[in-house]
């Protein structure tokens, strides 16, 4: 017999256990990959070993403590107040740590969790309500016609576009946007995208990241996030990313240290301008920087577009781009490529490079 309890409460797809084998035995029916990492968690090591997604660099398998993972699940059960006998739907793969840490947080916190096949659309045959879940934006752009079935969603593996945003505003489903990363066991901070206050409603876009509880920030001299979360990870985290530091409790993410394009002496953040594009595209796109003899690196808009109509959309879009004031002359992309469809990892973010390669 293992040492890995389980609430008494949990239930997976409405079925109570008495031992971990009858979960371990069950789970067989649900998929291999989450049959696998029940196993794994009711086994006797003291960590899991878990894939990254590869969004900024090569998958690697890392080791996580099974007391981080739970420490975690608290966490967010605490910043939720999801407690005993929560209703939550598990829709995300569970190869990946996202969806491995749906389970925990049933396990730990006695949740009644469903799991249904990851896909793009996992409202569309299920008329269930639920308190939580967790999506990717692609699911929520989808499921917008099916959302208040669920009370709370937190929403990660990619950023939350500006028009996608605007179409939760009147929801009544709460949704969060997460920060995090395989290494502090999924998120470690949560921004508000939607409920605001009348008030509140003109500075929407200046919602900040709240870090959870027991978890400390600050900035490097690279102006990169540094996250102390002990109850987390044994190691201080040192980031890529970019930040603006609120408060003591608060930041604004600015974008990864390794996209910034340094075009004619000018640091341009490609974050913060996609951002300002998503206000007119709404196809995938990212921007870039291409090596330049005059500017050194020049900026770019790669626009995901299968149509081969692209010569009338780019200068429609070009003219778009010109007329946008809150794009500053440095941040109006140079050229515009097309490419039919956009290179993603497993999890379905965007591989800058590999992309750009492709060009």
């Amino acid at each position: 017999m293992n040492s890995n309890k389980f609430h008494i409460a949990f239930k997976l797809n409405g079925k109570s256990f008495f031992s971990s084998d009858e979960i371990i035995a069950y789970s067989k029916e649900i998929s291999v990959s989450t049959n696998q990492f029940l196993s794994d968690w009711f086994s006797e090591e003291d960590f899991i070993q878990v894939q990254t997604s590869g969004s900024t660099g090569k998958p690697k398998s890392i080791q996580l403590k099974k007391e981080f993972m739970k420490n975690s699940a608290k966490m967010t059960g605490e910043f939720f107040n999801l407690q005993e006998n929560t209703t939550a739907l598990l829709c995300l793969s569970t190869d990946y740590i996202a969806g491995k840490m749906m389970l925990v947080r049933a396990l730990i916190l006695g949740w009644n969790l469903d799991v249904v096949e990851p896909n793009s659309n996992p409202l569309k045959k299920n008329k269930k309500k639920y308190d939580f879940s967790a999506f990717v934006p692609l699911q929520l752009e989808n499921s917008l016609e099916n959302i208040n079935q669920i009370k709370t969603i937190i929403v990660g593996g990619g950023k939350v576009s500006n028009s996608l945003q605007t179409k939760i505003l009147s929801s009544t489903t709460a949704i969060f946007a997460t920060y995090g990363m395989t290494e502090t066991v999924t998120h470690v901070a949560i921004k508000k995208l939607n409920q605001f206050s009348a008030l509140q409603l003109g500075t929407m876009k200046r919602s900040h990241f709240q870090i959870l509880p027991n978890v400390t920030i600050l900035k490097d001299n690279r102006n990169c996030l540094v996250i102390n979360a002990p109850k987390l990870s044994v190691e201080t985290i040192i980031t890529k990313d970019i930040v603006e530091l609120i408060s003591e409790t608060e930041f604004e993410l600015l974008g990864r240290i390794d996209n910034v394009i340094n075009s004619g002496g000018i640091k341009l953040h490609p974050e913060k301008i996609e951002d300002k594009l998503s206000a007119i595209i709404s196809t995938r796109f990212f921007v870039a920087g291409i090596l330049d003899e005059i500017l050194g690196k020049k900026l770019i808009l790669v626009v995901e577009r299968q149509s081969s109509k692209t010569s009338k959309f780019q200068s429609l879009l070009r003219e778009k781009i010109n007329n946008l004031e809150t794009l500053s002359k440095f941040q109006k992309p140079k050229e515009i490529y097309f490419i039919p469809e956009f290179i993603e990892t497993k999890t379905g973010k965007i591989q800058r490079k590999k992309n750009l390669e492709l060009l």
